[in-house]
């Protein structure tokens, strides 16, 4: 399938009604700058849905929504190919209000609402858990998340759906793995695809190869209603926010290395790495055809 010469023409094709994009895009920009941000966007998504398998078996999906521009985003993309019946499946938004204060609670099931999704709202204080656990001058991010993950998960399941989504974007991948590369000491990152611990749920991650940039521009552009994050928004110092200057550093002086580095990580080399988990070093004997490198 031919998924970036396929997707202009079905972008502009009429639906039945003579429309030709779904409800939320009608106070969209008609200018060819954002015309050309959608389709790209749209195709880096059904590209992951095909590199990946997505869509195998797959009936009804969670969307997770914070409220930052990257879960609006995703959740507009999979409408619009959702409407144009390029994505079979069934879905239902998620928000988990985290008792932050001040809150604004209404935000998003009046987004939702106004935009005719189903949704589910869910109110858990993880915020007090994270701020009694955590100790003054550590960072909130890994407990707050893996309390939200949790909580995601169970509804999921309650609303009986194949698989959880998630706006992570290429840039969450990227400095996810240079985390891990610079702090864990594994090479490992955000997987596009993945089942839970309990073996029972898919995670997935359709905007594996979408840029930030794209999806910050694509957010204001469809003048998402935002909301900003008072937990770890409210931190300096990051290790995330070092990756995030790291990678525009090097985007700078040498442009096209994201996408370069993306590519790696869909290229591995085992035979040419360290872990002989991974490969049978003891094993290999002069006079034995050596791997090659792809």
């Amino acid at each position: 399938m031919n998924i970036a010469a396929n997707i202009a023409d079905e972008l502009e094709t009429p639906n039945a009604d003579g429309t030709i994009a779904h409800a939320l895009f009608a106070e969209a920009p008609n200018s060819v700058s954002f015309n050309k941000l959608r389709k790209r966007l749209l195709r880096n998504v059904r590209q992951a849905f095909d590199d990946f398998a997505m869509l195998k078996g797959q009936r009804r999906w969670l969307i997770g929504l914070s409220g930052g521009k990257d879960s609006y985003g995703l959740l507009a993309l999979l409408l619009d190919l959702q409407w144009r019946g390029l994505l079979p499946v069934e879905l239902i938004g998620c928000n988990l209000d985290q008792g932050q204060p001040n809150f604004p609670k209404h935000i998003l099931p009046d987004y939702l609402s106004k935009i005719g999704v189903k949704h589910r709202i869910e109110y858990r204080d993880t915020y007090s858990i994270v701020k009694e656990k955590v100790p003054d001058g550590s960072t909130y991010c890994s407990l707050c998340s893996r309390l939200r993950r949790g909580n995601l998960y169970r509804i999921a399941k309650e609303e009986g759906c194949d698989a959880l989504v998630l706006g992570h974007h290429r840039e969450d991948i990227l400095e996810t793995f240079f985390m891990n590369f610079f702090h864990g000491g594994r090479l490992a990152s955000m997987p596009p695809k993945l089942v839970n611990d309990e073996g029972n749920l898919m995670v997935l991650r359709p905007l594996a190869y979408c840029a930030e940039d794209d999806m910050s521009k694509f957010a204001a552009a469809m003048q998402f209603p935002i909301i900003p994050c008072d937990l770890c928004g409210s931190q300096d110092g990051l290790q995330r926010n070092a990756m995030k200057e790291m990678l525009a550093d090097i985007e700078r002086r040498m442009p096209g290395r994201k996408d370069t580095m993306l590519r790696a990580l869909a290229h591995v080399n085992p035979s040419h790495l360290l872990d002989p988990k991974l490969f049978d070093f003891a094993g290999l004997m002069a006079g034995e055809t050596a791997p090659k490198s792809e």
